[in-house]
Formats: C-alpha cells, structure tokens, sequence
C-alpha cells in the first residue's frame, strides 16, 4: 500500500526531539522518555498514514491467513499486520485489528503480545481476533514463558547459562545480566535501552493465556504442537503456544 504524508502536527515533534537527544545535557531519564515518545511518534505516524487510506478501519481485501506483529519473520500466504515496516499493512494494532467480521480463518503472533500494554490493548486485540475470525477460525499465539524461568528459580547454573546463550549473546544489556533474577527481571521487564527495542509489558504462561482467549469469547484454548513451517524455531526453545478456537 502507499504510505500517505503524516500530520504535520506529529513533523512538528520530530525536530525537537532530535535536538534534545543531541544535546549533552539532556540527561538519561528524559532521553529514555524521548527515545521512548520518538518510536511512539513514527508508529503514529504510519498508523495515520493507514487510517487515512482506510477511514472505516476495514481494508478492502480479506486474507484469509493473516500473522500479527512479525516484523522480518515472513511466513508463506500470510498477509502480515505490523506498526512499522516490513509489514503488507503499517497499522497500530492496540487500535483495532482493520479486517472484516468473520473474515479469517487462521491469525498467528508470536513473541508480540507481551509488547503491548495490559489489559487496555492486549484484552482489546483478544476482542478483536475473536471478531475477525470466522466461525472455526484458530488463533494461534506465541510468548516467552514465565512460567518456564520461575520453574528453575531461584537457581539453575546450567540453564541459565542456556538462557543468556540463546536469548541474550548478541544482546548489548548482556553485561548486566548477572544472576537468576537478572533473567526474570527481562523476562517480565525486558528494558533493553536501544532505539530499536520495545520493552516487554507483560509476562505470560498457558494459564494467563487460556484465561485471556476464554474471556474474549473463544470456544476453547489449548496447547498448541509447535509448526516450524509457520512458527520462527529460534523461538521455540523458552516459549508457549496456544491455539484458541472460535
């Protein structure tokens, strides 16, 4: 799709704040906020960009396998819905999902929910999934486990050196991950202060995810056998999946 000009008023921001970010004496704490508020900005920015080519919040296609929040992670006959590039679709997913009532059959994330704010958005995408879906239709939803890393607390030598290994070698906070509660804490509250990095808002495991999909109106929520085909398998490795069935 095109990507229309964003509203001026949101162009009046980025300046300022790029100046700002400059500046030597803007300390730590305001530029985390204005890092933080210049990705919410672009994010924005393209949402509109998208609102305005959809004004009703329904695109004029119906695919009938659509992947949420997969940012590179392409999958093969998925339409992908992202906030920022690379996506088929720039859109702000804690503002609706903008597909059609009963429209899809198959809706797959992994590794996005606990990136959005609880309960506000992520009751409200649940809401949404249950929507679009047809009757039948499966949503199939991937997390970091919380449940898995408080399993082993408080101390596992061995896994937690597997841990740091497969979620945090190329990682630059790796230096401050320096005890079992270290990875809990980024489990819960990944805070990784980068430009490109959004922090985790939520933690999950099965029972949190079970009882998310039955109170949004999905008829049953269960374990779902992982699919390499669809489903990243770098991922695999500390995570849980679950379909919910409409």
């Amino acid at each position: 799709m095109s990507v229309h000009p964003a509203a001026p008023s949101l162009d009046l921001l980025r300046e300022p704040i790029a100046a700002l970010l400059r500046d030597p004496a803007t300390g730590h704490g305001l530029a985390r906020t204005l890092r933080a508020t210049a990705k919410e900005i672009e994010t924005s920015r393209y949402h509109q960009a998208s609102s305005r080519a959809w004004p009703n919040s329904r695109i004029a296609t119906t695919p009938e396998r659509v992947q949420i929040g997969g940012g590179a992670h392409r999958i093969d006959g998925f339409f992908n819905i992202d906030a920022v590039p690379p996506a088929d679709l720039l859109w702000d997913i804690r503002e609706g999902i903008p597909l059609h009532d009963a429209s899809v059959q198959l809706m797959f994330s992994e590794h996005f929910l606990e990136h959005i704010d609880y309960p506000r958005s992520v009751k409200h995408y649940a809401r949404e999934a249950h929507r679009v879906l047809t009757d039948g239709g499966q949503l199939v939803t991937g997390v970091p486990d919380a449940a898995f890393l408080l399993r082993h607390y408080p101390a596992n030598p061995e896994l937690a050196a597997e841990m740091v290994e497969r979620w945090y070698s190329k990682r630059d906070c790796l230096g401050d991950i320096n005890t079992f509660l270290d990875l809990i804490n980024y489990t819960f509250r990944d805070q990784d202060d980068t430009p490109n990095y959004t922090p985790h808002l939520w933690a999950y495991d099965e029972e949190r995810l079970i009882h998310l999909f039955t109170e949004a109106g999905f008829r049953t929520v269960e374990p779902w056998d992982f699919d390499a085909t669809m489903a990243n398998p770098k991922r695999q490795w500390g995570s849980v999946y679950v379909v919910a069935k409409k």
